[in-house]
């Protein structure tokens, strides 16, 4: 008789600590807890970091559609960038902050330059040749295109148009600068006397 109590009591002791103790609480329940913390933050701590880079280049170009179709107001004010130079030195600012654009990966076709003086060695040359052969370049869109003030309404628009302010007359650098703002798409980078922009910009705002 002692024998047989023994015998279930052994059973039941094998399967019995392991029940007893967790009194309903069994397995399952430590084993979900650490499931869904470390799924949870590593999800949304990696995409946030690479979207990013992505939408700072098609900006660029984004900007440049957006403004035909709609809303042209919005888009069509550029970021602008003052580099202080003087009358005598606006033409080679000019130059340096073409050459930075360049480097920086930006396409030649993508820039315009208006000078509101003197005209760029380029321009002249290439207008010795006459004018057709000169706006075919500007139509081209092949290299960087330098433009008088006086002729540069004819010019399209360019997601970067930089202003070298060598000279002219009052009018003509207010005309320059407010022609600029509305080619421009992107950037506007103006080079001259910063007294003399602010005020002019200031006017045409």
């Amino acid at each position: 008789m002692p024998l047989i109590p023994e015998e279930p009591q052994i059973h039941e002791s094998a399967q019995g600590p392991r029940a007893t103790p967790a009194n309903g609480r069994t397995a399952p329940t430590p084993r979900p807890v650490p499931g869904p913390r470390p799924a949870a933050p590593s999800r949304p701590g990696r995409p946030g970091p690479s979207r990013p880079t992505p939408p700072v280049q098609r900006t660029a170009r984004d900007a440049a559609a957006k403004p035909g179709p709609s809303g042209p107001a919005a888009p069509a004010a550029p970021q602008i960038q003052l580099i202080p130079a003087s009358v005598e030195g606006a033409l080679d600012a000019a130059e340096e902050a073409v050459d930075l654009l360049l480097d920086s990966g930006r396409a030649p076709g993508d820039v315009l330059v208006v000078t509101t003086g003197e005209q760029h060695p380029w321009a002249a040359h290439e207008l010795s040749f006459g004018e057709t052969s000169y706006w075919a370049q500007h139509d081209a869109r092949d290299d960087v295109f330098y433009a008088d003030a006086a002729v540069a309404a004819r010019a399209a628009s360019r997601p970067v148009v930089v202003v070298a302010v060598n000279g002219g007359a009052e009018g003509a650098a207010a005309g320059a600068l407010s022609l600029a703002r509305a080619r421009a798409t992107a950037l506007l980078i103006v080079c001259g006397d910063p007294q003399r922009i602010n005020s002019v910009l200031g006017a045409s705002v």
